[in-house]
């Protein structure tokens, strides 16, 4: 089953807390804090693997989370990192970020890969935080959160021609001449309902890879049929074959179909528009009035297009187009890409917490504050006045007591902060 689109949840691994304790020896009575760092998180990576050829397995298997890391431990041991988690898709996969709709990585060669999901720093062992005057610390750090994000994965096929055109004018047929491929053939629109892919060895040229892309009809971009899944496959061809049927056997005008097509082209994305196209005009066989054939080409030719008649049905025509489309593909070369991969800043973590965002309302008499903490109240021993003395700081840097004071918190009003309560004292 071919599937080209999935979305998937993603959760890098947490980072470890950092430990609190002791140097404890026999000759060492009042050793010093020793509390090792916590471990990273680990981070989801998404790669790119060649043995794959649809998206199929993420329909079944939705959600995917990283290692987390290590707490860390007396003696200045920090704790074990996180293992990486790999997710292998086929190439030619488009990573994009759900809420944003941000594209965040193309993997377009073998072995390609980008992290999706960093995972939280380890938090710091009390080792850390001993000073002159604070010389038993008993707290630590907790560590930080991994990212979390829903992914939408995207395949689009890695060919090096697209054929385009209006249902039933005989792309199927043309393409099980010229490839190994087995497409569905039948005379009622619509027979192609997912993109044929075949590799084409003609002669001894080197062999170029051709899509069949079916579903493109007025109104694709917006979605009408099956259009947007399919037009993202046209997105990284070289070269467009546009296939007509010359013969008009089923009523169709071959000269409003291309300007329909490529409408939609234009509609879809400027730059794909763009690509280069050569016109085949197929079903040849059953035009009885030669001239009416040469009036249809020269009328081709005179928007600058190159023309060649050709019959799939007989496979008249079809060495002269497919000798001049590998002469093109080698003069075209590379070409740029249509989309963007825009840079995702929002892997980077914030330094601290005075960064995290936080709301405060009333909640009856108590005063509560929303937001992240929980690598706050991690790293916070409430039962050591040194800790608490960290915590208090914490939130006044933030802004929290500030806030409080504006809202007209009195002493001994309660604050409740997550599963937290307190009173407050200024």
């Amino acid at each position: 089953m071919f599937v080209d689109q999935a979305q998937i949840y993603v959760t890098a691994g947490n980072g470890g807390h950092g430990g609190m304790s002791f140097r404890r020896e026999k000759y060492v009575p009042n050793g010093g804090p020793d509390g090792g760092n916590g471990g990273r998180g680990g981070n989801v990576i998404v790669q790119a693997d060649n043995g794959l050829r649809t998206l199929l397995a993420f329909k079944y298997r939705k959600k995917y989370k990283a290692e987390s890391g290590g707490n860390g431990t007396g003696g200045r041991s920090t704790g074990k990192s996180g293992e990486d988690l790999l997710i292998k898709v086929p190439v030619g996969t488009v990573v994009k970020d759900k809420t944003t709709g941000r594209i965040l990585c193309d993997l377009s060669e073998d072995g390609e890969s980008c992290i999706v999901a960093q995972g939280g720093r380890g938090g710091l062992g009390n080792m850390n935080f001993s000073t002159s005057t604070r010389q038993a610390p008993r707290f630590a750090q907790g560590g930080v959160k991994g990212q979390e994000r829903t992914l939408v994965l995207e395949l689009k096929l890695l060919a090096d021609v697209g054929l385009l055109g209006f249902p039933n004018v005989g792309k199927s047929t043309f393409l099980s001449m010229v490839t190994a491929a087995k497409p569905k053939i039948a005379n009622y629109h619509f027979t192609t309902i997912v993109p044929n892919l075949g590799v084409v060895a003609w002669k001894d040229y080197d062999p170029f890879v051709i899509a069949d892309i079916p579903g493109i009809i007025e109104g694709a971009h917006e979605g009408t049929g099956l259009g947007i899944q399919f037009l993202r496959h046209v997105e990284r061809t070289k070269l467009l074959i546009h296939m007509l049927d010359a013969s008009g056997s089923e009523g169709r005008d071959p000269l409003a179909d291309f300007k329909a097509i490529n409408e939609e082209l234009k509609e879809y994305n400027e730059r794909l528009a763009q690509r280069m196209q050569v016109v085949a005009l197929n079903k040849t066989d059953l035009i009885a009035d030669p001239e009416e054939l040469e009036l249809l080409v020269s009328e081709f030719e005179a928007m600058g297009y190159e023309v060649f008649p050709i019959s799939a049905a007989t496979g008249k025509g079809i060495d002269a187009l497919l000798s001049r489309v590998i002469q093109l593909l080698d003069e075209i070369g590379e070409v740029e890409p249509i989309f963007e991969v825009e840079a995702d800043e929002d892997v980077v973590y914030k330094a601290d917490f005075d960064e995290e965002p936080f709301t405060v309302h009333k909640d009856g008499n108590v005063y509560v504050v929303e937001g992240d903490f929980e690598r706050l109240i991690n790293s916070v021993n409430f039962e050591d006045f040194d800790s608490i003395g960290y915590f208090q700081r914490v939130l006044k840097d933030k802004g929290i007591f500030k806030k409080l004071e504006e809202m007209g918190i009195q002493d001994e009003d309660t604050v409740r902060l997550q599963d937290i309560e307190f009173e407050y004292f200024k």
